[in-house]
């Protein structure tokens, strides 16, 4: 040591020997970032907002009987961010039978958002896990069978929707886990991202309203709705598919078909009393905190309802008909795949179902038995969703 220094110091000029010491510090560093660029993605520039890239293995299942590729092949924008896989299903049905296909999908900023990273971060945030866990700040709360999964899947196209794939039935099921349990089944988040979640049978649990007010007074609650026979139709075909030896439909929907008495205690049925449900969620909710779906005009018009839902989060329009196209083959709304994936992003075998033929009979003594109950719901919401201009059609098995 001694010889170095009182042989090279005096011999090598300082500012060589520091341009020589700084050199190898920038490699080291060149080196630091490098290891962990797996887990490091920057965000794109503003002409670049819906570049697709694979980030993960991320198994999706979109949902919703007569919807699109459910969450069906969205297109995702990348800005930056690394989501954490996350296995999407809508239903216990659906993690049988896997009705979305598996995709990759990323999360990612706004891409007018640039953050710069400092070393501190490249040193603790070189993990898929980057950003903070968080209380979901809106929710899915129904119905079933009325479109979520799709409505879901094309809100997590948006760079700053985080969801859940799996819906977490905290409110319902899981409750007396606790809001720490809760939050931990939530994706991690930026500043500015919402977290999200959607259980379709909150809106119909008595104690849901009062446990998710307790939770946050200003959450914002999505119900997707659908005209409530159809409705009615392919939920009962759901659970033909799973369990072949019930009843009929017309068996179970009445409690004496030759006076015509509607057997209200079906869940199949009950379900479709939206009026009834949303009472319990206007005691402790305003309807400007809620925000209503038609699940028709999802199919029909898919970029149309998305651009509603988008100004209702207080997002900007990202999700647009750009995103979508029609299937031919299952006859509704798909979303558009990424370019660099082979993978179809259309509803699975679990999803767009043929439902069974129910007697016109049937369909009239229902439509007669919701009507009232859907004019109620019509007031209570101020908007209506034209169900009764539905029902020739309906009938006639056109709608089913």
């Amino acid at each position: 040591m001694a010889f170095w220094s009182g042989t090279v110091a005096s011999k090598v000029p300082r500012k060589i020997l520091f341009m020589f010491t700084l050199s190898l510090s920038v490699t080291y560093l060149f080196y630091s970032l490098m290891s962990c660029y797996n887990s490091l993605q920057f965000p794109l520039q503003d002409n670049f907002p819906y570049q697709a890239r694979s980030a993960g293995t991320e198994e999706t299942t979109l949902g919703r009987d007569q919807l699109y590729s459910s969450s069906p092949g969205f297109v995702e924008a990348h800005s930056g961010r690394r989501s954490t896989p996350v296995s999407v299903v809508e239903s216990e049905e659906d993690q049988k039978e896997g009705g979305y296909h598996a995709t990759q999908r990323v999360s990612s900023t706004e891409p007018t958002r640039l953050r710069v990273a400092t070393e501190g971060d490249l040193r603790v945030n070189c993990t898929s896990d980057y950003g903070e866990k968080k209380l979901p700040q809106a929710i899915i709360i129904g119905v079933k069978k009325g479109g979520t999964r799709a409505l879901l899947e094309a809100l997590r196209v948006h760079p700053d929707v985080r969801a859940v794939g799996n819906e977490p039935h905290f409110f319902d099921r899981n409750y007396e886990k606790g809001l720490d349990w809760y939050r931990d089944l939530m994706p991690s988040t930026l500043e500015g991202q919402i977290t999200m979640e959607k259980t379709p049978s909150y809106f119909v649990t008595n104690q849901a309203p009062k446990r998710i007010h307790t939770m946050a007074r200003d959450i914002k609650l999505i119900i997707v709705v659908r005209n409530p026979v159809t409705r009615a139709i392919s939920d009962y075909t759901q659970t033909l598919s799973k369990k072949p030896e019930i009843p009929t439909f017309e068996v179970l929907a009445f409690k004496n078909r030759t006076l015509g008495l509607i057997d209200a205690s079906w869940s199949a049925l009950r379900i479709g009393i939206y009026a009834l449900h949303l009472e319990s969620w206007m005691q402790y909710f305003p309807l400007s905190q809620m925000h209503f779906v038609s699940g028709e005009r999802l199919i029909v018009d898919p970029a149309g309802e998305m651009a509603k839902v988008q100004d209702f989060l207080g997002l900007k329009r990202i999700v647009t008909d750009k995103h979508f196209y029609f299937n031919k083959t299952k006859g509704f709304p798909c979303l558009k795949k990424p370019e660099d994936s082979s993978t179809p992003r259309c509803l699975g075998k679990s999803k767009g179902r043929t439902h069974p033929k129910i007697e016109p009979d049937v369909i009239r003594r229902l439509h007669k038995f919701y009507r009232p109950f859907n004019m109620m719901f019509y007031q209570m919401t101020g908007q209506n969703f034209e169900w009764e201009q539905q029902e020739e059609s309906i009938s006639r098995g056109s709608l089913v």
